[in-house]
């Protein structure tokens, strides 16, 4: 059995002209010392940054990153490259051990502000919702803060990190039907509250 690779999670940049996902994932799986660098390298932000997101720990997203690489590498066979990217494989095993972790206690409040500042826009299902969630942080954050703490919540999770409502209701403990309500309902306080400080300076002038 091959020695487990080292799965530190350093700072450190992708560069374009590194290995596919695949190929990498590959190399990783067989232990090899560079590949299992690169491939941690390239996905620790993303996959730290989600499980952070979800946990709302920093010792506790360290886990979660940990264990996440650590069963890519184990299971590194039962990729389908036909089911999806590397990425989001990786970022599903991610999920999957955040909601398994937080089953096990009641879910954090949200630092919004935190989030903000670290979370990169993962499109929302819809194009206008994902051009709103796109917009300067400052006004989204603006907009968010005024959200009832549940919708805020649905928003932050399906419309910044793509997660699916069935995934939402997971997380949150609710019924699919309450996590859809949630979601749908804060995109639309947020699409208004977002109109309102655009309209807001015109006024100012009139």
């Amino acid at each position: 059995m091959p020695h487990e690779p080292d799965l530190r999670v350093l700072p450190g940049d992708t560069h374009e002209d590194e290995p596919s996902d695949e190929g990498l994932l590959a190399a990783f799986a067989r232990s090899e010392p560079a590949a299992s660098a690169a491939f941690v390298t390239r996905f620790q932000r993303r996959v730290f940054g989600l499980a952070m997101t979800l946990l709302g720990d920093s010792r506790a997203a360290e886990d979660a990153a940990q264990e996440t690489f650590l069963r890519a590498w184990r299971h590194a066979a039962a990729f389908d490259a036909h089911r999806g990217s590397v990425a989001t494989w990786l970022l599903t095993i991610t999920r999957n051990i955040a909601i398994d972790a937080l089953r096990a206690r009641r879910a954090p409040t949200f630092d919004i502000d935190e989030l903000l500042d670290r979370l990169p826009v993962s499109g929302a299902g819809d194009p206008a919702d994902a051009a709103i969630l796109g917009e300067d942080a400052a006004r989204v954050r603006s907009a968010l803060t005024r959200l009832p703490e549940p919708q805020r919540r649905a928003v932050v999770l399906a419309g910044m990190w793509g997660l699916s409502a069935r995934e939402v209701a997971d997380l949150e403990e609710i019924p699919l039907g309450t996590a859809k309500t949630r979601i749908r309902g804060g995109l639309q306080r947020l699409r208004a509250a977002m109109a309102r400080e655009t309209r807001q300076p015109e006024g100012a002038c009139a």
